[in-house]
């Protein structure tokens, strides 16, 4: 991969956002082991494939891992993926996402 600007960026300049927005679920309950996971989606206008996805909880999630990604146009999934040796089910929460997409003048190797 290639560097192609060598000057300094602001995280900012590199992106354009495409949505933010919260919702309340309830991810309902990821089971022991590894792999494991409770899904939510959310529609997010303009969201497209390829799009990096920014997600907090308004909760601890216990040692499992969040995970947000655009998996059709205006889809947003958030992934609860459980690889702890005990089930993991999150009490309803407000999830934050943020959905950005690179630069045009940045998308390029």
């Amino acid at each position: 991969m290639a560097i192609q600007n060598s000057g300094r960026l602001q995280f900012q300049d590199l992106f354009e956002v495409v949505g933010v927005g919260a919702f309340t679920v309830d991810m309902g309950n990821a089971a022991t082991g590894s792999g494991t996971f409770a899904v939510a989606s959310v529609t997010v206008p303009g969201a497209a494939l390829g799009d990096f996805v920014l997600v907090a909880a308004g909760i601890d999630v216990t040692d499992a891992a969040l995970v947000g990604s655009v998996t059709s146009a205006n889809t947003v999934e958030i992934v609860l993926l459980n690889n702890t040796a005990g089930a993991v089910n999150l009490a309803s929460a407000t999830y934050r996402v943020v959905v950005l997409r690179l630069a045009a003048q940045y998308d390029v190797i």
